[in-house]
């Protein structure tokens, strides 16, 4: 039998990094086995379902490069056969109509807290001969067994038993005739073949009733896993300050989408002592059984860390595109400075993230005024000769790396300072920051003329 795996969303928000693990591995396990990966949208929700939401899954799917076989499928487009099977239920009298109220079932509700019970529906309607009450649209409930046990085994948590009696008669169709969650995930799985439901373990107490209906329509069950959630690096719930964020905000971020699913695959599965693997090797390697049974913690700096390893070795080429729009942002002239490629090339070993890639290069495209600190502490009366002396030289040699490194030095000598001496305030001048790669190396991209304008302008500041 072909491997049939799924990722189906609510779009009620964003694709978070949660959802985003999830469809990582079931699009793994799918890959791994020569299946069908498929992207199903669960937007029954009618009142939380939005356009934006279902857009903003399939832009985050797309950029991390989760491609999908089949789909998507809607399943308010599927209303028609989820009226059918319930139909079919009733006429086997496996489902029944209930007509209780709002207000009686919270009335229930009310009644068995006080009493110290589990909130439960009674089956009032289970198989009541009353005549139904005038006005009041009802719902379609499903026979659940009074007696007997599921037992499902678990792909990730193992054997799990749960009792009939701790389960009530679910709703399958509301009264305006929009299925339940349990029921049209069920009707889903069961048409599209779905072999492996590898979902988060919220789901878990949802299982066994979705496993009594699949018996009842007397259909094949699926195989179960059920993913631990993913916890704050504080041990908490995942919240935004701790990353639970849209997917396509990481992006905006800087973070390349390889690096992300590298870090999200990491996150309570692992293949040995494996920290950085390509898409290829994660299907090559990848197995249910080494998901972690425990939560896994969201760790910023590690993912900070997988991102500066992409970063490293990535196309120069491609990050310099990556880095456009965050330098415009910062209202740098691309096109009135050097090869931005070759600036990419000379800081990626630096930086994090694609913004800070950016963050890095704007003096190369504008100047940046040093604090008065930075000032005070490097631009001096002292400094001043030095850097005049190394502006006329700068004038006359060959603009290349080598040949400014020796001028540098060269000047050092002969004004009896250390290298730092002059390349300090030289830096200063030049980038308006002391933390910068080689200086001789960013003046050889800055270009002569702009190096010259930079200097000279400071100069004519520093008092004598």
């Amino acid at each position: 039998m072909m491997v049939r795996t799924r990722f189906a969303p609510s779009p009620t928000g964003y694709l978070h990094i949660g959802g985003a693990r999830t469809a990582l591995f079931s699009w793994a396990y799918a890959r791994k086995h020569g299946g069908k990966f498929i992207l199903r949208i669960e937007d029954t929700d009618l009142e939380r379902s939005t356009q934006q939401s279902i857009q903003a899954i399939l832009d985050g799917m797309a950029w991390l490069g989760l491609d999908y076989d089949e789909g998507p499928f809607y399943q308010m487009q599927r209303l028609e056969r989820y009226h059918e099977v319930a139909e079919q239920l009733l006429q086997n009298n496996q489902a029944y109509y209930c007509y209780a109220s709002k207000a009686e079932l919270e009335e229930m509700r009310e009644q068995q807290l006080s009493a110290g019970l589990k909130p439960r529906y009674d089956g009032r309607w289970r198989d009541s001969s009353k005549t139904p009450p005038a006005g009041i649209k009802p719902v379609i409930r499903f026979k659940n067994p009074l007696e007997g046990h599921v037992t499902f085994n678990d792909q990730i948590k193992g054997r799990i038993t749960v009792a009939n009696n701790e389960l009530d008669d679910l709703v399958l169709l509301r009264s305006d005739g929009v299925p339940t969650y349990n029921f049209s995930v069920v009707i889903d799985d069961l048409d599209m073949n779905i072999t492996q439901v590898i979902r988060g373990d919220d789901h878990v107490n949802n299982t066994p009733r979705q496993i009594n209906i699949l018996k009842a329509l007397n259909a094949p069950l699926p195989e179960y896993a059920h993913v631990p959630m993913i916890l704050g690096a504080n041990g908490e719930r995942l919240s935004k300050r701790h990353g639970a964020v849209s997917v396509i905000q990481y992006r905006e971020d800087g973070y390349l989408p390889e690096a992300l699913l590298n870090y999200l695959a990491r996150l309570g599965w692992s293949h040995g002592d494996e920290e950085i693997f390509c898409r290829e090797q994660l299907v090559e390697w990848f197995d249910l059984t080494a998901i972690n049974r425990s939560p896994a913690k969201f760790n910023p700096e590690k993912l900070h860390w997988i991102n500066q390893q992409y970063l490293k070795t990535a196309d120069n080429d491609r990050l310099a595109e990556l880095t456009v729009s965050f330098l415009t942002k910062d209202n740098c002239q691309i096109d009135q400075g050097p090869d931005l490629a070759l600036v990419v090339d000379l800081l990626k070993e630096r930086v994090n993230t694609i913004e800070e890639l950016a963050d890095a290069a704007v003096y190369f495209y504008r100047p940046l005024e040093p604090s008065n600190e930075l000032k005070e502490q490097h631009l001096t009366a002292e400094a001043k000769p030095i850097m005049s002396g190394l502006l006329e030289k700068f004038n006359q040699i060959e603009w290349t790396r080598e040949v400014i490194h020796q001028e540098i030095k060269s000047i050092a000598k002969a004004y009896d300072v250390k290298f730092p001496k002059i390349a300090m305030p030289l830096r200063v001048m030049v980038t308006g920051e002391i933390h910068t790669p080689s200086i001789d190396a960013v003046l050889a991209l800055l270009g002569r003329e702009e190096t010259l304008a930079r200097i000279n302008n400071h100069l004519s500041n520093i008092p004598d």
